[in-house]
Formats: structure tokens, sequence, C-alpha cells
């Protein structure tokens, strides 16, 4: 059984800070036009990183934290493909080997960056995809497993993005951050708690895959019918058992959103700021659209925009991608 995820401090954070210094963007804050009346939302662009994700900050740092001697045979992930697309980057970056373990229904857009960076791709069935995510390894791959959820190295270079929106907006009253497998918005809040405890973190989910939500109604983890829809990354069938303690104490607030606002989010975003989200990226956009928050401001992490062609002409005319 692996063992439960702890907080990281700040020492580790500025450590993450300084070994991912020129490997990524310090993402713009910029005002999201389409606020509710009242609110005032800004925008936390991590789709605008190298890899089109946030994950180039927890696999970065998660990579670079170990030993270069440790990676010689390669590294390795399971993803829907932003944690595989970090691999693929960092592996190139090192003159190394790279493989993608994703799910058969893994997003187009993303395994055809995966090519482009010369990854092997092992695709799995669902099920059993899920199974090397909760056991945090697959017998039979070479190489290092990067885990970009319960790694603490992961953890805090997530905790960096915290670190720069209070930097960039220190009236932000909460956050809020689309919730996969917990490492994103526990990363965010460790650096929170540390300088700001009184803004709340808030994670996003969809009304039709809400491990989350679940987990705090039955007071732990529970399994949950799931339809996540064309939304990747997020809405897994549970909460990962050794991240319970840490999301419990870390997360304030849940909202839920349905796949119809998460797409009009998709298409606001790019009729009103210039800015491409990927499904899971605009669920804390949606969230914030929706106004089910007491906070008047308000900072939406847009996680990614790794969105197949396809989908976004769909969403631009107006319908819900299948």
């Amino acid at each position: 059984m692996l063992e439960e995820v702890k907080p990281v401090d700040m020492i580790q954070i500025e450590a993450a800070r300084a070994r991912l210094e020129g490997l990524g963007l310090n993402a713009p804050l910029v005002a999201c036009d389409a606020a509710p009346q009242g609110k005032y939302v800004r925008l936390k662009l991590e789709n605008l990183q190298p890899i089109g994700s946030f994950k180039i900050r927890p696999i970065g740092n998660a990579v670079l934290s170990r030993p270069r001697g440790a990676l010689s045979r390669g590294i390795y992930t399971t993803s829907t493909g932003n944690s595989a697309l970090g691999v693929a980057w960092m592996a190139r970056r090192l003159g190394i080997a790279a493989t993608a373990v994703v799910p058969a229904n893994a997003p187009e857009a993303k395994l055809e960056k995966l090519r482009r960076l010369g990854t092997r791709i092992d695709m799995r069935p669902t099920e059993q995809w899920w199974h090397a995510i909760e056991t945090g390894a697959l017998e039979d791959q070479e190489g290092v497993y990067i885990d970009a959820v319960r790694d603490p190295a992961s953890l805090a270079g997530d905790a960096t993005i915290g670190v720069e929106i209070l930097a960039q907006w220190p009236d932000v009253e909460a956050i809020l951050v689309p919730f996969g497998g917990g490492g994103l918005a526990c990363g965010i809040a460790c650096a929170v708690r540390a300088l700001r405890p009184d803004v709340k973190i808030i994670a996003c989910e969809l009304t039709s895959a809400h491990p989350l939500q679940a987990a705090f109604a039955a007071g732990s983890p529970t399994q949950t019918p799931h339809e996540p829809g064309f939304v990747s990354g997020v809405g897994f069938g549970s909460v990962l058992r050794e991240m319970w303690p840490l999301v419990k104490t870390m997360i304030d607030d849940v909202i839920t959103v349905s796949l119809a606002q998460v797409a009009e989010a998709i298409k606001v975003l790019v009729e009103t700021n210039r800015v491409v989200a990927e499904g899971a990226g605009a669920v804390s956009v949606a969230a914030a659209l929706s106004g089910q928050y007491a906070q008047s401001k308000v900072c939406a992490v847009v996680s990614g925009g790794n969105l197949d062609s396809h989908m976004l002409a769909t969403i631009l005319q107006g319908r819900l991608p299948a």
C-alpha cells in the first residue's frame, strides 16, 4: 500500500521554484472579461506552459530532484496525456527514454504531441490503466516511475502556482482549481496555507463525475458513477486513498458544473479572452462563471489547453462534443 501523502513546506516549495527557473513560465494572471456581476475573476493561464499544461511544474521538479544517474534507464508515467507530455518533454531535454502509459480514450491532441516528442505510447484498457495509477507503478515497465500526484516533489512543483498567484494578486480571496488526482489543488493549498491561510481553496468537478464531492459526503473515498464526457484528466471513480487525509484538510469547498457549462466556458474563453482551454482546464472557469461561491475576488486556474481541434470546432458552433 502506498504511503499517506503529507503536505510540503515552504523550504520544499522554494527549492522547487529554484529548480523550475527557466523551465516553464511564471504564467500570467489576466482578468476574465465574462465574470458574473459583482465578481472579479482572474485566470491563471497554465495552458501557456511549454507543454500546454501546468504539469511541467510537478513533473519537472520530480525529475530534476532525482540524481541524474538514477534516470539512465528512462522515465515513464500513467496519464490521460498532460503528465505524459511533461515526462516526454523532460526526457527529451535530458536525452533519456520516455514511455507514456495512457488509457484507451486518451485525447488525440495529446497523443499527437507525444508522438512528435518521440515518446513510446503504451495504451491500456481503462480499468488496467486506473489500477496502475492506484498502485503507482507497472511491473512490466522499464525506468523510473514519475508520479505527478503523490510524489512530494510533484506536490512542491504544483505549490509554485500558489506562490505566484498570491504575488500577482495579493487581494485574492479564493482560488478555484480543477480536481483530478488532487495534486494540483493540494499543492497550491500547501503554499496558500503557509502564506495566506485566509484564502479559500475550492475544488471544481463535474456534476456527472464528482469523486471529491462524494468523498466529502461519505466521509471517506468512495466509488461513484462517473461520466466525464469530453473532459479528460478529472472525474475519476474515486479519490486516491493515500491523498484523502491531505485533501480533506486542504480543500475548503467543492463546486460542480455540468458538461454544458464547461463547453460554454471554453467558448467564452475563446471569444472574450482569446484563450483556448481543454475540458479539465475550463472546469474551474465554468465554476467561476457560475457564481457558486461567496467570495468576490477569485482566481480560476486554467490548468491546460490541449484540446482536440474537432472538439473546439464543435464547441465554437454551440454544440456539445460527443
